[in-house]
């Protein structure tokens, strides 16, 4: 019998970092699986390798929302559980059905919760977003989700509420489609991705509130000073410094939480722990990843094996053959592998900022093992990497631009006069080819930074993943294998500045934190645009709920179907949306912190509106 996905304590200590590695290896996340478990579809059943959390499969659900106790470190403590499962229950649905499922609330007194289906197109009701599309669930209370479904794919679910997606509220979901996809497969994995803390997630948020750079453990020192000088001159590395000193900014400040504080899980196991997925030699594997992180993103290979991506967010694209993808949060991707040669390959997922890893193994027996990489080494962010132009090896300033004012409130270019937004694929400056910004950023104490020349970067494999000798997948490589759903041309564009103050922790569309927005209102039916232009320095998954974001190449041109559309520094990308969805949708940044701190927008879709 498999072991459970993770052991309940009845206590504990503070663990040392010694002690913390070690214990790594043998205690494991997730809870007891729950009682009524039901069936493993054939393509997915391997009794070898059984899954934590369980799956769960039909058209009816029960789903109870507790506590438990957790040991991922060797420090005892608590989680937020589903079925007394983290990760949660897998829960297996078919293209077509219509699902009930009845979530109950078995948490303290005063604790609210709910769940999100993310990335499924139902009623607003339905959506799970407290204070928007519902009340929430009170404790001892339940509440009745009920939908048709609409869609195939790979997705996911998490709770709405506060900070519970952190402490283990989230869970898979596969839907079966009713007409076979354009690829076979023999075998299935769900490789679920996460990012656990001992450290209470409330807490959490207070530090990087007090303490934004608490885990920012690699500033510039004097030796990167004199290694680069030797490397690029006295004055470029100069004028480099002063950039970022004009900022007050680290250009190793890549994630608010790392490794430091995360420990980085695989379908709920650590590290050492080795989760294992099966396989005999000549089998295609569907391997269908998600990025269910509160705060991370993963780089994910399997070291000797090529992997055809097949599908991004749920929705099929023209096979691309990579040996590497980055995820951002929430995003979803399924490759085919096809194992043979070896026993065993790891699957191997590291941060964006190569401070740690989750890893599990392919394996053709249980209890087999591949050799685990090194992370790569750590890379640092450029002027160039933040849309502000430069020259020479480290993307400097340019001369006149921006990095003299960055730091002041109102940012870089922010006395400037905005202009009218334009979409992403024609011009979207003043007349000197800058960036024009909004007024509402202009002297904004909110505000730290702006990009002054932004660009798609759609074919940017991303920062730590440039010439690395492999072959990386970037945006520009996802082609859905249909046309444009809609295919009208846009009717209006809006545009939204990400926008955010690293030293005060607050983040924000076009500066305006997310108590103090109005909300987006969209006509019900109309084909619109939306532009986004990350003003900050932090690579942002943005997630519209009940509707689908159709990227666009840089000539307006629809590209690839998806619910999360990640944003790294210094980009300007744009996707159409058909507002075909009545009600208020939320519309967010996915890194949950970020969220939390202001970076969120309500959506009003209405008639005549």
């Amino acid at each position: 019998m498999a072991r459970p996905p993770f052991v309940p304590v009845p206590g504990g200590t503070p663990a040392s970092p010694a002690r913390r590695r070690f214990v790594q290896g043998l205690c494991l996340g997730g809870a007891t699986l729950a009682a009524g478990t039901l069936r493993l579809p054939a393509l997915a059943r391997d009794d070898a390798f059984a899954r934590p959390g369980g799956v769960l499969s039909g058209t009816d659900f029960r789903l109870d929302i507790g506590t438990a106790t957790v040991d991922f470190t060797g420090r005892a403590r608590p989680a937020i559980t589903v079925n007394n499962a983290l990760p949660a229950p897998l829960l297996r649905w078919r293209e077509g059905d219509t699902v009930t499922l009845r979530v109950a609330n078995h948490l303290p007194r005063g604790v609210q919760t709910s769940i999100h289906w993310h990335g499924i197109l139902l009623p607003s009701n339905m959506d799970g977003v407290p204070g928007m599309s519902f009340d929430g669930i009170l404790p001892g209370e339940s509440y009745l989700y009920r939908f048709t479904l609409k869609q195939s794919g790979t997705y996911w679910y998490h709770s709405h509420s506060l900070h519970q997606e952190q402490a283990g509220l989230y869970g898979a979901i596969v839907i079966d489609p009713i007409t076979p996809p354009p690829y076979h497969w023999d075998r299935e994995h769900v490789v679920l991705l996460s990012d656990w803390a001992d450290l209470d997630p409330d807490a959490l948020f207070l530090r990087l509130k007090k303490a934004p750079h608490y885990d920012n453990w690699y500033k510039p020192t004097i030796g990167d000073f004199v290694r680069d000088v030797r490397r690029d001159g006295w004055a470029a590395t100069r004028a480099d410094r002063k950039a970022w000193g004009d900022m007050r900014m680290t250009p190793t400040d890549l994630s608010d939480v790392n490794a430091h504080t995360y420990t980085y899980l695989m379908n709920g196991t650590t590290p050492a722990g080795n989760w294992s997925g099966g396989f005999q030699p000549g089998e295609k594997v569907l391997l269908r990843f998600i990025n269910a992180s509160a705060m991370t993103h993963f780089d994910v290979r399997i070291p000797g094996l090529k992997m055809t991506v097949v599908a991004a967010d749920g929705q099929s694209v023209h096979p691309v053959s990579v040996d590497e993808f980055r995820m951002g949060a929430a995003e979803t991707y399924d490759v085919i592998v096809e194992p043979s040669g070896q026993d065993a390959y790891t699957i191997f997922a590291q941060d964006l900022g190569r401070t740690g890893y989750a890893r599990g193994t392919l394996a053709a027996r249980a209890g087999l093992e591949a050799p685990v990489p090194a992370v790569d080494p750590r890379p640092r962010l450029t002027m160039a990497d933040m849309g502000h132009g430069g020259h020479g090896a480290q993307g400097k300033a340019m001369e006149g631009g921006c990095g003299a004012k960055m730091g002041m409130e109102g940012g870089c270019g922010a006395a400037m006069q905005a202009s009218p937004a334009q979409p992403a694929h024609a011009g979207h400056g003043d007349s000197d080819g800058m960036q024009s910004h909004p007024a509402s950023e202009t002297r904004n104490p909110l505000v730290d930074m702006q990009t002054m020349m932004p660009a798609p970067k759609l074919d940017d494999p991303g920062i730590g993943l440039r010439d690395n000798g492999r072959r990386v997948l970037t945006y520009g490589d996802l082609r859905s294998v249909f046309e444009d759903p809609d295919g009208r041309d846009p009717g209006r564009t809006i545009e939204l500045h990400l926008t955010g103050h690293m030293e005060k922790f607050s983040w924000s569309f076009d500066g305006i934190p997310f108590a103090s927005a109005e909300p987006l209102r969209l006509n019900y039916g109309e084909r619109m645009r939306i532009v986004l232009v990350n003003d900050t320095m932090m690579q942002h998954p943005i997630h519209l709920h009940g509707l689908w974001s159709d990227l666009e190449d840089a000539d307006g041109n629809f590209m690839v179907r998806k619910h999360t559309v990640d944003m790294p520094p210094g980009t300007r990308r744009s996707y159409r949306v058909r507002a075909d969805a009545l009600g208020r949708w939320a519309y967010h940044c996915h890194l949950l912190y970020h969220m939390d701190a202001g970076m969120m927008r309500e959506v009003r879709v209405e008639e005549g509106a």
